[in-house]
């Protein structure tokens, strides 16, 4: 297996990720990213990236994808790194491939300085409940996720 940081040559690949991850959350609905909306987000010309992305191969074969960018606690008052999405092809799964991933993005935590590394799961994702437990995660049941998107953030503002 081999992990590396992602190209812009990459974008469409990390397009056909996100697709399959949402295919796989039953979240296709919802996926309005374009190669465009990508290259300039993650690879803009000036400035900083809104995220990174780690991309996972055995052999040859594109196999998964991360997605993370940085966060900050007050109460520590140090950066984090956030876990937006992690996909490995099902029919790759088990065989390592997501545990790497996260240990690289725990290791490049540690290196920047992070306070914590944190993600999001559905509750219905049992089989990734139990991988992340088996990662020694916690998962927060005392928080829960609010968001503002679409025409409420609109309104809003």
């Amino acid at each position: 297996m081999n992990l590396r940081p992602a190209a812009p040559a990459d974008v469409p690949l990390i397009l056909e990720f996100i697709r399959a991850l949402a295919d796989y959350e039953k979240l296709s609905h919802e996926v309005e990213a374009t190669e465009a909306g990508l290259a300039g987000t993650l690879f803009p010309g000036e400035g900083s990236p809104a995220a990174e992305c780690l991309l996972a191969f055995e052999g040859e074969e594109a196999a998964g994808f991360a997605i993370y960018f940085t966060t900050y606690s007050t109460f520590l008052a140090r950066p984090g790194l956030y876990l937006e999405d992690i996909f490995v092809k099902p029919a790759l799964r088990g065989r390592g491939l997501g545990r790497a991933m996260i240990l690289h993005l725990a290791r490049l935590a540690n290196e920047r300085g992070c306070g914590r590394m944190e993600w999001s799961v559905l509750d219905w994702n049992e089989p990734a409940i139990r991988f992340y437990e088996s990662l020694g995660a916690r998962r927060m049941q005392e928080w829960t996720t609010c968001r503002l998107s679409g025409e409420a953030l609109t309104r809003l503002a």
